[in-house]
């Protein structure tokens, strides 16, 4: 796990959620996207700091929802099928 080897699969998709994630949180240097290949759909993890996971996830998870939504039509550009992670 790691962006090593799997991340070259969706590049566009790790780019859009890295950037939405970031712009959202107080704290831009914590944030961190993952990749794990080893399922059939790419997985991406997602962490941020401990104070700005409410902010990530929104109320109801509407905010968590919206990125989702972004990342998986930035990730249908590569042709790659992806599931997003919200990582403590």
């Amino acid at each position: 796990m790691g962006d090593d080897d799997g991340g070259a699969d969706a590049p566009t998709a790790q780019a859009v959620l890295k950037y939405v994630v970031s712009a959202l949180v107080e704290d831009d240097e914590a944030v961190q996207v993952d990749v794990d290949d080893s399922k059939r759909t790419l997985q991406l993890e997602v962490r941020v700091g401990p104070d700005d996971m409410g902010r990530v996830i929104g109320r109801r998870g509407r905010v968590a929802n919206a990125i989702r939504t972004l990342t998986r039509a930035a990730a249908a550009r590569d042709g790659v099928d992806v599931d997003i992670e919200f990582v403590d």
